[in-house]
């Protein structure tokens, strides 16, 4: 990256928090950055309150709790105690698929609330969550289990969940996990996945530890990855043609079985590291299972990854890992020839959560496009490091970006596409720019392994080469 436009991007920064107070200013100038290369980190403040004021598009910790960890989980009924908006708008939304019928052996795609009232706030909700939970085992009775995710109201009059968990845990024999996730604690949905990791360690995890296992030596789990289009079955072929046993995924399409089984691996393959690596940390220091980070995006850092667990393992499973690679490498070559001369030299700019503003940046160089701007919306320092090794000199990262100062950033910079969120989405396309949702892949997907690269592709290629933009103008280009 040449110097001159490095310097022209930090005076883009100056230019942006000019427009606020002095004190805000100088608080979001820590989370803004241009990246040197060599650097250990990239150089920005995370994982603190967002401004008031400042529109942050952050969810809160009842949305990592419900909304990524526990939700997915198949074969349990999820309620959200509270209100029933909390439970509505998260209702559904990451598209995590799973196999089960609706109502009988999967409540992934329902809503169950208390649907608290002014009366319960008045006068507690307790003996209305006792009460709701037996309805759930006379309507759903072959549930394995049931979450209950508390909404802010619970903590603020001081309902004491856990008590009606463990007496119904106790009446029903089976897991009832009281996940303390009031979206007001902490700074963002971060605190809510930790929250959702200590619950299912402490109900589930370690209470099956002492069931009997039929293992053997090639037993992994799939961690944190929720299943977004079909990931994690794209991701499980891989696993399982190279001659490992997939033992349980978590927690897209997962059972309470599965979960119970996490004592038993050999390895844990991690792909969101942020939701889910309290768990795996735990495993690591009680059972003495190694755990490790994986990428699933495009061919490159799929063999990468191929070969780094293959290498946790013996020549069986390593050559089983270079069989995968000759198997699909054809394949990817392909989709690279055909679609790499329609999006080179292309430029993306990423605001996601998650991994995915480092996961993905490799994908979208093996077809030769370029990230320029990258960030997440509740990451942490370690986030910031591991993205050190995806991204070029000269990147321009923001944390926690509110909807102002991505907007400027898009204006000047002028990328050829932008992956974001559904609340980005709409007002990056009225200025004219194209956008890929890349929080639930834009109702497409899977975008996970070789399968998944060919359809990430061509939904890119969808995106940038629309002939859409040449025919239509941003409101005031218009006017």
């Amino acid at each position: 990256m040449t110097v001159d436009v490095k310097a022209e991007r930090r005076a883009l920064i100056d230019e942006v928090l000019k427009e606020y107070p002095e004190k805000t200013a100088k608080k979001r100038a820590k989370h803004l950055n241009v990246y040197e290369e060599g650097n250990s980190d990239c150089g920005v403040k995370s994982n603190v309150k967002s401004i008031p004021g400042v529109m942050t598009v952050r969810g809160c910790a009842y949305a990592g709790a419900k909304g990524v960890v526990w939700g997915p989980v198949k074969d349990m009924v999820h309620v959200s105690h509270g209100p029933v908006g909390c439970g509505h708008y998260s209702w559904s939304q990451r598209r995590n698929y799973s196999n089960g019928q609706m109502g009988v052996d999967s409540w992934v795609t329902m809503q169950i609330t208390s649907d608290f009232q002014e009366k319960d706030i008045v006068f507690g909700g307790d003996k209305k969550l006792a009460k709701l939970i037996d309805e759930i085992e006379t309507i759903f009775p072959l549930n394995h289990g049931i979450s209950v995710m508390s909404e802010c109201p619970i903590g603020l009059i001081g309902d004491d969940i856990e008590a009606v968990a463990k007496k119904k845990t106790k009446e029903l024999g089976k897991v009832v996990a009281p996940v303390r996730c009031e979206g007001f604690r902490g700074v963002s949905q971060s605190l809510g996945h930790h929250i959702a990791n200590d619950v299912m360690r402490d109900h589930v995890v370690d209470k099956a530890a002492g069931k009997e296992f039929d293992g053997t030596p090639y037993d992994v789990t799939i961690v944190g990855d929720y299943n977004i289009g079909g990931d994690a079955w794209a991701s499980r072929i891989l696993l399982e043609e190279m001659g490992l046993r997939v033992i349980a995924q978590w927690s897209g399409d997962a059972s309470v079985a599965e979960m119970e089984r996490g004592s038993k691996g050999k390895l844990n393959l991690i792909h969101c590291y942020r939701s889910m690596n309290y768990i795996c940390r735990h495993m690591e220091e009680k059972y003495g299972i190694p755990w490790l980070e994986y990428n699933f995006f495009g061919p490159t850092q799929i063999a990468k990854s191929l070969r780094a667990i293959a290498a946790q393992f013996d020549d069986k499973i390593k050559e089983g890992a270079e069989r995968v690679i000759a198997k699909y490498q054809p394949m990817a070559d392909a989709i690279i020839a055909k679609y790499r001369p329609r999006l080179e030299g292309k430029r993306i700019m990423l605001y996601v959560g998650g991994l995915r503003p480092r996961h993905v940046a490799d994908a979208y160089g093996d077809l030769g496009m370029e990230v320029i701007g990258t960030g997440y919306e509740f990451a942490h320092s370690d986030d910031y490091q591991r993205t050190t090794h995806y991204i070029k000199d000269g990147t321009l990262v923001y944390d926690d970006v509110s909807e102002f100062e991505l907007e400027k950033f898009i204006e000047r910079l002028r990328p050829d596409l932008v992956g974001s969120g559904i609340k980005e989405k709409y007002g990056t396309q009225k200025m004219g720019v194209p956008f890929r949702q890349l929080h639930s892949w834009d109702y497409s997907g899977p975008y996970h392994g070789y399968d998944g690269f060919a359809i990430f592709t061509r939904d890119m290629d969808l995106a940038v080469n629309s002939p859409v933009w040449g025919l239509t103008k941003a409101p005031w280009k218009a006017a």
